[in-house]
């Protein structure tokens, strides 16, 4: 057990500099919103990032955003929505200034446990040339809106 205090006090003033902000500059919370993307329809971001982290909110499998038109689905496959879905997710890296090579989690929430062999076939094509892959986990989640297929949300690490 270390004796440092849980909160900075006048003795150890920089034994916690993360929490305090205006110290770090650079730590300062970011909304990245791609140019392929809608503005949210609640008050969330397409993805945040803080320092060197980047998280990618959760992405649906819609064609990039037309401005007075509806968001539309890529199609009504599995394939179709992942691709687009991932390509969402990739968006969102790139406008974050990360790649998947920064991907160290990744999240997918489908919506029917008859998906998961053929989206690891569509995942293991995706991602063949990573160097290293990131961490994943799959769920099923009943919560999307009707004719969309899977969600996916991603952790990056730059640097």
């Amino acid at each position: 057990m270390s004796d440092l205090p849980a909160q900075p006090t006048d003795e150890f003033p920089d034994q916690f500099p993360d929490r305090q902000p205006d110290r770090l500059p650079h730590l300062s919370k970011i909304a990245v919103i791609p140019p392929t993307h809608t503005v949210p329809p609640a008050k969330f971001s397409h993805g945040v990032r803080k320092g060197n982290i980047l998280q990618v909110a959760g992405q649906v499998g819609f064609l990039p955003a037309v401005e007075g038109r509806p968001p539309t689905p890529a199609g009504s496959t599995l394939r179709e929505q992942t691709l687009q879905t991932l390509a969402n997710v990739q968006s969102v890296l790139e406008a974050g200034g990360a790649t998947w090579e920064d991907a160290v989690m990744i999240r997918v929430y489908l919506t029917d446990t008859a998906h998961f062999a053929e989206l690891n076939e569509i995942y293991n094509e995706f991602f063949a040339g990573l160097k290293e892959v990131p961490a994943a986990r799959t769920t099923v989640y009943v919560g999307l809106p009707a004719g969309l297929l899977i969600e996916i949300d991603a952790l990056a690490v730059l640097g």
